[in-house]
């Protein structure tokens, strides 16, 4: 049965997400929220993780999974990002973006879109989330938290529990965060693309629709 850390949103207690970064090192799938919704992660290095992260969501090896950084620089290291992607960057992080960049050689094959060679990457406005992050020590492999066959991600530690307690090693509970989804930029083309329209507005990063 998946565990539950209740922690402060604003000042979670590192002693709670280095249980759930122990729980993730050792395989396990956790729910984490976001600045855009509940969040389910796996360590990136985790092949038979990824797969349960797949599995749970319904996902096929199409759907773009995401990593979420730390910060740009992490970004830089995972993805192929040049000057006018890097000043976009810099205005975007952290907040609610997804941004689909090739990867580079550290993302392996079995994540990344299989014949775009792409990822979607971001980092979260979110201090329970990036601090799961540090406390996994790397990046972490995530997909939005909604049900397989539903439309909207889960907002609430208890309902998440209720339908994904033997699914789930853990479940951070930082309690309600946003349910509107990131916006999607793809960087790959001449232009950007947006993908999605969702908390952030492009015409803020001087993108037109």
């Amino acid at each position: 049965m998946a565990q539950i850390f209740v922690v402060h949103p604003d000042n979670p207690q590192s002693r709670l997400l280095q249980q759930a970064g122990d729980l993730l090192t050792q395989g396990g799938l956790v729910a984490v929220p976001t600045d855009s919704s509940y969040a389910v992660v796996a360590r990136l290095d985790d092949k038979a993780a990824a797969e349960s992260l797949r599995r749970l969501r319904g996902l096929d090896e199409r759907h773009h999974l995401t990593l979420l950084c730390r910060d740009l620089a992490e970004i830089s290291h995972f993805a192929k990002v040049g000057n006018t992607h890097y000043r976009l960057l810099k205005m975007a992080t952290p907040g609610p973006w997804t941004f689909i960049l090739e990867a580079t050689k550290e993302v392996p094959r079995r994540v990344s879109h299989p014949s775009r060679k792409t990822i979607g990457i971001r980092v979260p406005d979110h201090r329970v989330a990036r601090a799961l992050i540090d406390a996994a020590g790397s990046p972490l492999l995530s997909t939005t938290l909604i049900p397989q066959g539903e439309t909207h991600a889960l907002n609430d530690a208890q309902d998440i529990l209720a339908r994904y307690q033997h699914d789930l090693a853990a479940i951070v509970d930082g309690g309600a965060c946003p349910l509107d989804p990131t916006t999607v930029i793809d960087l790959t083309g001449d232009e950007p693309l947006v993908v999605r329209v969702g908390r952030g507005d492009p015409a803020a990063l001087g993108i037109q629709m």
